[in-house]
């Protein structure tokens, strides 16, 4: 029996290792099915005293008196109530490809005004407009705060996460159908979330094995032309054979990605540089005043002075030179730096000196 099971995990070690790989739908999307973004401008009230000030936002008393007048209220134009309980604020929210009319939507509620918080508050019935003008959506309702904030007479306050911002979960009712369309030509375009040629050849070819040959080809390095059925019933059983279609996508281009100010470096695979010599060290001067007095002897009818005794001193520090061969991983460099106790900034001067002198082949991306 031990010889059996040993038998099948020699075999097992045998066989060649699986390739990852990706479905289309999580490298690509079809052209023309998006969302859409959506805003709007509405009031928050029942806020316990955290409202806009409204000596400094005038404008949330004039959206109070627009929203009174339209339930027969009128205000006289001099009068300007001074309420803590009201917040103007933007509603923004996303609208799903193919979304219909009574499907709800997820709202996030951010302050205009001096609000100090919105926890509490209730969102009054807001229209929800896209780029073209035109209403999608309705949001009304209770605000969900994830922060908090107090503060004290002597001008002391704390404040956790941020209090003006809020969320208004299922808050929004669609009224109109999203504009995306798959459209009636005998084409589709698969567009991929990352430009290269290599992703879209393979995708092509994938298409092509599973449909038939001629099915589809690549256009550039970020679409794919597919041909498919006119009728939508058609097309949607035909995307839903190709996006469940697994590849291996393309190797990312060597990139080496560095944040100067916090010196986080992000290193991608294939990155290589040639033969190069680099000596990094540090040059630190300090500086001490030490002021002395200088006390005149008995009756010789001095003064009292003080002098001013200064010590500088010039710290060159250890040098340390690095060598590489041609054809050496950044891996290998990150190793030696730190093999010497250098710190990350240390390693992100070796890398742009590396860049400055061409020896480092692969794009960096400073940040």
């Amino acid at each position: 029996m031990k010889i059996y099971c040993r038998g099948i995990i020699f075999l097992l070690l045998l066989l060649p290792l699986v390739a990852e790989a990706d479905r289309i739908k999580d490298i690509a999307s079809v052209a023309g099915v998006r969302s859409n973004q959506l805003i709007g401008y509405g009031l928050v009230v029942g806020l316990n005293g955290t409202g806009d000030k409204t000596t400094q936002t005038p404008f949330t008393v004039q959206s109070m008196k627009n929203m009174l007048a339209q339930y027969g209220i009128t205000m006289p134009a001099n009068v300007n109530p001074k309420v803590k309980n009201i917040a103007a604020v933007m509603i923004h929210a996303e609208l799903p490809p193919f979304a219909k009319p009574g499907q709800l939507l997820d709202v996030t509620v951010s302050s205009l005004g001096n609000a100090t918080s919105l926890r509490g508050g209730s969102l009054l019935m807001t229209p929800l407009k896209g780029a073209d003008g035109m209403i999608y959506a309705l949001a009304q309702g209770s605000l969900i705060v994830g922060g908090l904030g107090a503060s004290g007479n002597d001008g002391s306050k704390i404040t956790v996460n941020v209090p003006s911002v809020g969320m208004v979960p299922n808050g929004a009712s669609v009224e109109r159908s999203s504009p995306t369309s798959m459209g009636t030509a005998d084409e589709l375009m698969l567009n991929l979330h990352e430009n290269d040629f290599t992703t879209a050849r393979r995708v092509a070819d994938a298409i092509n094995m599973a449909i038939g040959p001629g099915t589809a080809y690549p256009v550039d390095g970020t679409s794919v032309q597919v041909l498919a059925p006119k009728t939508r019933a058609q097309r949607v059983i035909f995307l839903s054979l190709i996006e469940n279609l697994t590849l291996e996508p393309g190797e990312a281009s060597a990139r080496v990605i560095v944040n100067s100010r916090t010196g986080t470096v992000v290193i991608g695979k294939g990155v290589r540089v040639t033969a190069a010599a680099v000596a990094h060290g540090s040059l630190v001067v300090t500086v001490n005043e030490n002021p002395q007095v200088s006390q005149p002897g008995p009756l010789s009818q001095g003064a009292t002075k003080v002098v001013q005794n200064s010590t500088v001193q010039v710290d060159q520090g250890s040098n340390r030179m690095f060598l590489f061969a041609p054809g050496v991983t950044l891996e290998s460099i990150v190793a030696a730096v730190n093999e010497v106790g250098a710190a990350p900034g240390d390693l992100v001067a070796i890398i742009q000196a590396l860049k400055a002198a061409g020896a480092l082949h692969a794009e960096l991306v400073v940040i």
